[in-house]
């Protein structure tokens, strides 16, 4: 197709090559634009300041350049902005979860960007805030709260924060009688920390200046952090490590593991100087996760060939694997995703034919029942609850016409009480949508889910835009869930599409497997498909299609833009894992051993180094007619490098035919999840909606 000019003739930065090579297997490879990853980039994570004067100039080079073309879009961006936060209860509040003498939740004030936690009590009375996050963020650029924790005797709070982006996590303690903070702060933590039995001290997670999660420490309040214990080092650089608790406070459990290999280890949480106990040793390709269930742990495993996982179970005092008894067995396209253990039942959420479902088991008959939902797309939430011993749990439900509504359900009377219905205070009336749930054929014949949502009044003659997301990595299912900002974009004509594709787990673990190592470009594939199916049925056509992902499915934008420029006519990277080679051959990098499990080992595999090779993104770029490509990336990132997105753009504007521009946009002041505060974050979508407006020809 012949691609319109959109965008104003405007020169982009000129970055400068400084030819790198390396060669690996006997194959050698040419960086031009290697200088742009900052030699001392752990320090830049912890404080941007020290970015190299040279290398910053030329980010905030690429910031007006974006900043230029998008000029024209300013009332729209602001309009799409008012839109979205119309459609947000500003001072909206969760409902209060019991847990003993006191209920907990967290409410927005109006105009508030950061969430306030209070509680009250359980048999009524006046709202306490324990923690205000606004208060918090106050004189900070960038401010997000990591996990928030209160004692069983209610008298103290863990809470966390991290002011960089770099997701280095602060831990503080307040006494919630008084507000006060005590001096027990601990830093460069996961972001969370877990109580023991007796309120005394918690344990945490310390990360290493790589920015992973090495060790476990147990800190006694009151005193000094150098004396905190260690309680568990993992000396292998290819797990990840965190530390969490059971409901009933008895048990303290170390779960380690990486994409396809888990290990946990427990000590009694009435005994912080008990060294843990192994339950099952790693073993490869074994996954295993455990939940509480009094004198039993739930075991959610795969062992024994359970692709799509089974529930066994094992005795507390003795948890070893050899202890472990099957409870619900292995079925094969029934995908079982997490289990949460109550004192007289067990219910699981998992996904068969595509769909979610709760399963709630009675422990003392083996009974089951299935709660029940009428739309044919949907997604389910478990929100469990904060107490064990209990006959009533919570989750929530919505589909992407219907607002989330969240329910506590009494498991034995099978009473569901709708608590809260999601309010859109500009309105919204369901009936003006469609959902759809196609199925797009891939090339090899599978047949690839499609969740769309369109306004009742779009044609369907080919002539609507399109915006079709996707991911497609880790195993991660993208729901179908209410999303009041996509709406801006289906109100304006677009139909809103997620593409299932293998990579996820959407159809079973097989879907997963299917779409990783060797097997990876069947995302990209499957992806393509989407688009093609969309085209084919007449909900769009390819000159109208945007194309959308982040991270991973950054990574998956890289791929199509090579694989098949000529069906986008415009392609949002966000925080793009593009430059996934060289990534993967850097150890030092915090994600790199962790991730070899889902890509592949190109230090000690010749074979793997030429699988990903052959499809990352930035060494395929080519001189190809590409769409107009929007990457967005944020300087104190520790899981997608800024660089990377910096050296796809100057490479595909080195290397491709054609007059689309590629715009790189860089917050200096935030890390891989974007901007910390909900309005601003909505500033940052309204920017990629504008853009896809102006591609689709909509602005």
């Amino acid at each position: 197709m012949t691609r319109p000019a959109i965008f104003a003739d405007i020169a982009p930065p000129s970055t400068e090559r400084r030819p790198v090579s390396d060669t690996r297997h006997g194959i050698t490879r040419i960086d031009e634009y290697a200088w742009l990853r900052a030699d001392n980039w752990q320090e830049v994570v912890r404080d941007p300041s020290l970015l190299d004067p040279v290398i910053r100039t030329h980010l905030e080079a690429e910031n007006s350049y974006q900043a230029e073309l998008m000029a024209g879009t300013a009332d729209l961006r602001k309009k799409l902005f008012d839109e979205m936060k119309g459609r947000i209860k500003e001072d909206d509040s969760s409902v209060p979860m019991k847990d003993g003498p006191f209920a907990y939740g967290s409410s927005y004030k109006k105009g508030g960007e950061q969430p306030r936690y209070f509680r009250l009590p359980s048999e009524g009375g006046a709202e306490e805030i324990i923690l205000d996050g606004d208060k918090e963020a106050e004189g900070h650029a960038y401010f997000r709260l990591g996990g928030i924790d209160h004692s069983s005797d209610h008298a103290r709070l863990i809470w966390a924060f991290d002011d960089k982006g770099s997701e280095f996590y602060t831990l503080r303690v307040r006494d919630l009688a008084s507000g006060a903070e005590l001096a027990d702060i601990v830093g460069d933590t996961g972001g969370s920390g877990e109580w023991d039995a007796a309120n005394a001290g918690f344990f945490y997670t310390r990360l290493d200046p790589n920015h992973r999660p090495s060790k476990v420490f147990y800190h006694a309040l009151g005193s000094d952090v150098s004396a905190d214990r260690l309680i568990y080092e993992e000396t292998d650089p290819g797990f990840f490590m965190s530390v969490g608790g059971t409901r009933s406070n008895d048990w303290i459990m170390i779960s380690i593991s990486d994409h396809e290999t888990s290990e946990y280890r427990l000590l009694p949480a009435s005994n912080p100087l008990a060294s843990p106990a192994l339950v099952a040793a790693r073993e490869t390709g074994l996954q295993y996760d455990l939940e509480e269930g009094g004198d039993i742990f739930f075991v959610l495993t795969n062992a024994d060939g359970a692709k799509d996982f089974k529930i066994m179970t094992t005795p507390a005092a003795n948890p070893e694997r050899a202890n472990w008894k099957e409870l619900v067995a292995h079925e094969p396209g029934r995908l079982i995703l997490s289990v949460i253990g109550f004192r007289d039942f067990m219910v699981r959420l998992e996904r068969k034919e595509g769909l979610p479902r709760i399963v709630v088991h009675e422990r003392s008959t083996g009974a089951e029942h299935v709660i029940s939902f009428p739309e044919e797309a949907f997604s389910l939430g478990l929100s469990g609850s904060y107490e064990y011993d209990t006959e009533t749990m919570r989750f929530s439900y919505s589909s992407m016409t219907t607002p989330t509504q969240l329910f506590d359900y009494n498991m034995r009377t099978r009473d569901r009480v709708l608590l809260k219905t999601q309010e859109v205070p500009s309105g919204h009336n369901a009936e003006d949508y469609v959902t759809r749930r196609l199925m797009a054929p891939a090339p090899d014949g599978e047949l690839v889910p499609i969740s769309l949502i369109h306004h009742r009044d779009t044609p369907l003659d080919g002539t609507a835009p399109c915006l079709l997301y996707g991911y497609g990595s880790y195993g991660m299912t993208i729901p179908a869930s209410f999303n009041t900002n996509c709406l801006s974009l289906v109100d304006r004509g677009f139909v809103y599409a997620i593409a299932h594709i293998r990579g996820g787990k959407d159809k079973g673990y097989a879907w997963y497997d299917d779409g990783k190592r060797t097997a990876k470009t069947n995302t990209f594939t499957d992806f393509i498909a989407c688009a093609h199916h969309l085209v084919a049925e007449r909900y769009t056509a390819h000159d109208r299609i945007v194309a959308q992902g982040g991270s991973a499915g950054g990574m998956l934008m890289g791929a199509i833009a090579n694989m098949a420029p000529e069906a986008f006519a415009g392609i949002i990277a966000e925080v793009p894992f593009v430059d996934v080679l060289t990534t993967m051959l850097d150890d030092a990098l915090p994600l790199t051993p962790p991730e070899w499990p889902e890509w592949g080992n190109p230090i000690a595999s010749e074979d793997d180094y030429k699988t990903i090779a052959a499809y990352s993104p930035y060494d395929n770029v080519a001189a190809l007619d590409y769409p107009p490509i929007l990457a967005v990336a944020g300087l104190t990132d520790p899981r997608v490098t800024y660089w990377e997105p910096a050296k796809w753009a100057a490479r595909l504007r080195d290397r491709k035919s054609g007059s689309s521009p590629v715009l790189f946009k860089i917050n200096m002041d935030s890390g891989h999840a974007g901007a910390s505060g909900r309005f601003s974050r909505l500033e940052e979508i309204a920017f990629n909606y504008a853009f896809a407006l102006k591609v689709a020809g909509r602005a």
